[in-house]
């Protein structure tokens, strides 16, 4: 069972951002055929949105384990959960960051929450998680632990 589901979307401004794509396009086609350069745009443009929906991966608390991306931690072997959001999230994306943590991070989304790995035999000391609500997820990991 889902305790707390949340898909890492780009926000709106990267599909913007995306739409220079289109530009590009007519700019290469367009001298070749007209309708060739506006078919080849809007195909270009909806590849890149459905690429950038279909690579944005889930974080899900079950009462059973934590998945982030194609990743999947235990119950029993997820330890502290912290929040970061603002500078504080910077730094634990740069220079606090251990190169062993595994990271489920996107760059359009700036909260972070670190999740220690209590798993000796696990060479990641901990999982560095993007997220919109921090303190949502920290919660559902916390209930999911209490009924596990």
């Amino acid at each position: 069972m889902s305790i707390y589901r949340e898909r890492l979307l780009p926000g709106p401004m990267i599909f913007v951002i995306t739409a220079l794509v289109i530009p590009a396009s007519l700019l290469v086609f367009l001298p070749i055929n007209f309708t060739l350069g506006v078919v080849c745009a809007a195909v270009l443009y909806a590849a890149c949105v459905i690429l950038l929906i279909i690579s944005s991966p889930w974080i899900e608390v079950t009462d059973a384990a934590l998945l982030a991306g194609r990743a999947r931690l235990p119950l029993p072997n997820v330890g502290d959960a912290t929040g970061f959001a603002g500078n504080e999230a910077t730094q634990q994306r740069g220079p606090k960051l251990d190169a062993r943590a595994w990271l489920v991070i996107r760059g359009w989304i700036s909260p972070v929450v670190r999740v220690d790995v209590l798993d000796s035999s696990d060479p990641t000391p901990y999982w560095l998680v993007s997220t919109r609500h921090p303190n949502d997820l920290i919660a559902a990991l916390k209930q999911a632990k209490s009924k596990a």
